[in-house]
């Protein structure tokens, strides 16, 4: 593969392969960006920019320089290193979005991307426009020396050039956001990489490879870290949020996902009975193990039905159904998780159990309107939810006896009729002025 455009004799009879050899390395990390994480807007703006730079490249060098390609079909080659560019804007816009910025302007840094993007537009029109001022000026220049006194290589590198500080101002603002540590060390490795790949365009052929291959194993590495670090962390939340809730978290940030809101939603709280005197009798060794066997039953039901467990607290569990995710049944859901946490955690509970020392469980549910959101300082930072209705489900917890599964009656108007739920009289709550209307989820019944 060597090259013989007339329009490039300083390159006749060089081989190109290597250049083949980097646009399929650029497709390739597209594909895969793409296939990683599909469903993301920031992955898919980045499969989109790699893919047309492998493009670009495949057109530009291995087709424009190798054959003899009419020169005005060169210029039309410059969209699509536009398109790359435009595309990489676009990314980091998304990534933008991703990552709260509290009290500063992002309106600038919007501004200065979009400006960055009009420019890849201009570069675009001036290719198609001016191909053999773009081909004989501007590619290569660097190479061809003295590219400062000609006029064609500032009007093309003018534009590319204000797209990459655009893209670079853009990131430095985004690192002032402090976003967490997987996102921050991919876009240090965009910033690293787009001098490179921006770079590679003016060099020459004879380095340009080489510039390229550099710029894309700078992003390579920061994004391998990025999905390793972004795995470690949905493993980890996945173990206490739903797997919806660690996909929103893994695609947009913890402090997105977590924002303070007022939401309608349900709170279930189960802890176990009898577990003083067993944890006095046992040792702490047993103790964990019957712990996590009773966290991962929970878990498996929360779970399940898309709900997030609040916090463990020694043998209770606090259950948000509706947050940070929204349902609109949260009630319903609320309760049939209830009903499946006392099935699971009796079986739990029936291996654990001895003859001098019973454990037992019971639920509180209740709904209402719940503040839900992050509190903390000093970099430890917690998913907190304040309202009557926490407050009231752990009471009726407390109240409930072994086996009982108590729902105060707002829960219950807003579950389907002829829910299994039993009236019970009311009772005196702390913290309630009136007694507080009760009903008890039959045993072995469904919330539906």
């Amino acid at each position: 593969m060597t090259g013989n455009n007339p329009l490039f004799p300083e390159y006749l009879g060089m081989d190109l392969t290597q250049y083949a050899l980097v646009a399929l390395v650029s497709l390739g990390m597209a594909l895969a960006f793409i296939v990683a994480d599909r469903q993301s807007g920031t992955s898919r703006a980045l499969a989109v920019a790699f893919a047309f730079i492998g493009i670009s490249i495949d057109l530009g060098i291995v087709v424009g320089v190798q054959y003899a390609v009419p020169v005005w079909l060169l210029g039309w080659f410059g969209i699509t290193e536009a398109i790359a560019t435009i595309a990489l804007l676009e990314w980091v816009l998304r990534v933008r979005r991703t990552v709260p910025a509290g009290a500063l302007n992002t309106r600038t840094g919007d501004l200065v991307l979009r400006a960055g993007q009009a420019s890849a537009v201009l570069y675009a029109v001036l290719s198609v426009a001016l191909p053999q001022l773009r081909a004989q000026q501007f590619l290569g220049a660097l190479a061809a020396g003295e590219p400062l006194s000609k006029p064609g290589f500032w009007l093309f590198v003018a534009p590319i050039a204000f797209s990459c500080l655009c893209a670079l101002g853009g990131m430095l603002l985004l690192l002032n956001r402090r976003p967490d540590r997987p996102e921050r060390v991919r876009v240090l490795a965009m910033i690293a990489a787009i001098p490179f790949m921006a770079g590679s365009m003016i060099v020459g052929l004879d380095y340009a490879a080489l510039v390229m291959t550099i710029g894309l194993i700078c992003f390579l590495v920061g994004a391998v870290e990025y999905h390793v670090l972004q795995g470690q962390r949905g493993q980890f939340m996945s173990r206490f949020l739903s797997p919806q809730v660690a996909e929103l978290v893994s695609k947009r940030g913890l402090a997105h996902a977590m924002q303070e809101s007022l939401r309608q939603l349900t709170v279930v709280c189960c802890d176990l009975r009898g577990f003083t005197a067993y944890a006095q009798a046992h040792s702490s060794s047993h103790v964990l193990s019957v712990l996590r066997e009773y966290y991962d039953a929970v878990g498996a039901v929360v779970a399940e039905h898309g709900a997030t467990i609040k916090d463990f607290a020694g043998d209770g569990v606090l259950v948000l159904v509706g947050a940070p995710l929204a349902q609109q049944d949260h009630a319903r859901v609320g309760v049939e998780v209830a009903r499946k946490i006392r099935v699971a955690v009796r079986e739990v509970v029936r291996r654990a159990s001895s003859e001098q020392h019973r454990l037992g469980i019971g639920v509180g549910v209740a709904s209402g309107p719940v503040t839900v959101g992050v509190i903390g300082s000093s970099g430890r930072f917690e998913y907190t939810a304040v309202g009557p209705a926490v407050n009231l489900a752990s009471r009726l917890c407390e109240l409930a006896r072994d086996g009982e599964v108590l729902v105060v009656a707002s829960t219950r108007e807003q579950c389907e009729p002829g829910a299994a739920l039993e009236p019970r009289a009311a009772v005196p709550v702390k913290g309630y002025a009136e007694p507080v209307a009760l009903f008890n989820l039959q045993d072995g019944a469904s919330a539906a």
